[in-house]
């Protein structure tokens, strides 16, 4: 039995199909049994509470082989971060209460530093508090997610995708959930580890490049336009961030521009993507058609 959290996220769904496809039994820490509804119907264990929920956590991890853990996304936080903190904190106490033989837990790239990387800064935070934990523990730091960028099945029609990567040609670090889903998955059902591990998972990829793909499969010419600086704020409030907590998401995107989120820090263990952006997005595209 592994637990799962996040089961109804990109990532956490991911994981949960991948052990599912390797005939393993899944349990879910849900808030909405009705929004979890398909999992129950393949098997998938629910337990009702959530992750500001120590007792149901503590509950959820009774008898498995490995847990999953990640943090819920946050994209206006609070200045200090209470809101991945309080989620932290209780991960540690059930964590230590009831010690699963091993955990894996979602990180980003970027979360070796500990300020100057906006949101990221919860993923550090995670890292942080989880390293005292008594079981091994691996942190998986994924790259920008692939799926960030399917605003652009809509967007891009006229040709053009509005992205912060500056200059566009550039590549840093990006990956698709299901690689994310299938490595978690890997890490818990294969060999057993002691200590912490950290792994680097997606592949170097530019905006260029992300574009082009979406033009593949739009059948447009599709290029990435770097939306200027000054402009970032009021793009921001355009993707539901309110106004005056863009500040986090802005540093973060300054932080990737400036090469603080490529691979290859020293100590850190690398996999590549095998999902293309390509393929995230005919995806999606075919989702649409169904």
């Amino acid at each position: 039995m592994y637990l799962v959290t996040g089961i109804t996220g990109n990532v956490g769904s991911a994981t949960a199909r991948h052990l599912l496809k390797q005939g393993k039994q899944v349990r879910a820490l849900v808030r909405d049994r009705e929004k979890a509804a398909k999992w129950a119907d393949q098997g998938v264990e629910l337990v009702d509470g959530d992750w500001n929920d120590t007792t149901a956590l503590a509950v959820a991890l009774k008898g498995v082989e490995g847990a999953f853990v990640m943090l819920p996304a946050v994209w206006a936080p609070s200045p200090d971060y209470r809101e991945a903190k309080s989620v932290i904190a209780n991960y540690v106490e059930a964590l230590t209460k009831v010690v699963p033989p091993r955990v894996v837990a979602l990180s980003s790239m970027g979360a070796n530093r500990t300020s100057g990387v906006g949101n990221v800064t919860a993923l550090s935070l995670l890292e942080q508090g989880s390293r005292s934990l008594p079981s091994p523990v691996a942190f998986v730091r994924a790259g920008a997610f692939f799926e960030n960028f399917l605003f652009g099945l809509q967007a891009a029609q006229g040709g053009t995708l509005p992205v912060f990567y500056n200059p566009t040609n550039r590549k840093s670090t990006m990956v698709a959930s299901d690689d994310i889903g299938a490595e978690v998955a890997t890490l818990l059902t294969g060999p057993a580890w002691s200590g912490h591990r950290v792994i680097e998972l997606g592949s170097m990829v530019s905006a260029d490049e992300v574009a082009a793909q979406l033009g593949e499969v739009l059948s447009l010419d599709v290029k990435a336009f770097a939306v200027p600086r000054a402009g970032w704020a009021e793009a921001f409030q355009q993707f539901g961030i309110p106004k005056g907590h863009t500040g986090p998401a802005e540093e973060m995107f300054e932080s990737v521009n400036a090469g603080w989120m490529d691979l290859g820090i020293t100590g850190t263990e690398h996999v590549a993507g095998t999902t293309s952006a390509r393929d995230v997005f005919a995806a999606a595209q075919n989702v649409v058609k169904a």
